[in-house]
């Protein structure tokens, strides 16, 4: 229980810092901050494989699966970049929600660490009922194997550019439950206006935001139960994915044109851990096949975006490149 405190007063620190301190004030996040973050938050995620090292080497927290202290450290670091590689495809609509809401830049990271905040909450809520379906139910793997392969074809066939949140059932409720204003006002998430409380686009943006990433957990979370079902390193490998997401949107929300074949990645990242979870009883593949598999992925995926781009992506850049001009 001690490990399990000192880890998530870890976490507290690690976002009373980045909002106290690193982002006090609301401003562009540049590329160049962007990067440093992002280097930042990854370094200090990879570095935490020597803690879980250290924690399953020393006996300091349950071990249900009797995880010798090198396994652990690779089940961790896989479900790590699971966690990693599926949010680049939350990123792409954290990017179209701010659009529709016309966010400015400043104000989209006090957004996104509430966000992050309500994802800690959700995501600790699911990753405990999901580790204790799987262990009281043997069958369960083969429901979340197929909901994963089922979660790729929807991918590979879908569009997120379909997706208006403005026309979503989310934003109509909220906007039942709450008056509205269609003004920016700074910050802040909800205003004061003759003795009313009424919320900013900012504040619908969040929900949004919020409600959106509780989907993008159904398919996250029973990826990493493919991996591993010890709730240490499923709920560790995942929030310091999560922690580190608004950098990484930052990063990669200029660039996400650029890498137009990732999405084709996720899908065959998540064809591969439905079919290892459909499998688990019958076939179990070493850890260094699915960390493997899930680095290919994403490199093909990378190198075919920037040495293979489509005309659209090409047709955007030189758009840009004009507007700059």
């Amino acid at each position: 229980m001690i490990i399990w405190i000192s880890f998530v007063a870890l976490v507290m620190v690690f976002l009373a810092l980045d909002l106290l301190v690193f982002n006090r004030n609301a401003h562009v996040i540049s590329t160049k901050e962007a990067t440093k973050f992002t280097a930042l938050w990854v370094s200090i995620a990879l570095a935490f494989t020597g803690a879980i090292y250290f924690i399953y080497s020393g006996e300091l927290v349950a071990n249900p699966e009797n995880l010798s202290s090198g396994k652990a450290s690779l089940k961790y670091l896989t479900g790590y970049l699971i966690e990693l590689s599926l949010s680049i495809d939350n990123i792409f609509v954290i990017a179209i929600i701010f659009k529709s809401f016309a966010i400015q830049q400043k104000y989209q990271h006090r957004v996104l660490f509430w966000g992050i905040v309500g994802a800690l909450v959700f995501r600790a809520i699911m990753i405990f009922f999901g580790v204790a379906l799987i262990h009281q139910v043997s069958w369960m793997t083969y429901v979340f194997g197929a909901f994963l392969l089922y979660t790729a074809f929807k991918m590979l066939t879908s569009n997120d550019e379909e997706f208006d949140p403005k026309n979503s059932s989310i934003y109509k409720l909220a906007r039942k439950w709450f008056p509205v204003t269609d003004r920016i006002e700074g910050q802040q998430l909800f205003i004061k206006k003759m003795g009313k409380r009424i919320a900013t686009p900012l504040f619908l943006a969040l929900v949004v935001i919020e409600l959106t990433d509780v989907l993008f957990a159904l398919d996250s979370i029973p990826a990493i139960l493919a991996i591993t079902s010890d709730p240490f390193l499923v709920f560790s490998s995942n929030i310091m994915a999560i922690i580190g997401l608004r950098s990484m949107y930052f990063f990669l929300s200029n660039l996400l044109d650029k890498f137009q074949y990732i999405h084709f990645s996720l899908i065959a990242i998540l064809t591969f851990v439905g079919i290892k979870m459909l499998l688990v009883h019958h076939y179990v593949f070493p850890e260094w096949v699915s960390l493997g598999f899930i680095f290919i992925a994403l490199m093909v995926g990378a190198l075919l975006s920037k040495y293979f781009p489509s005309k659209e992506s090409n047709t955007t850049e030189a758009l840009n490149t004009e507007k700059k001009l």
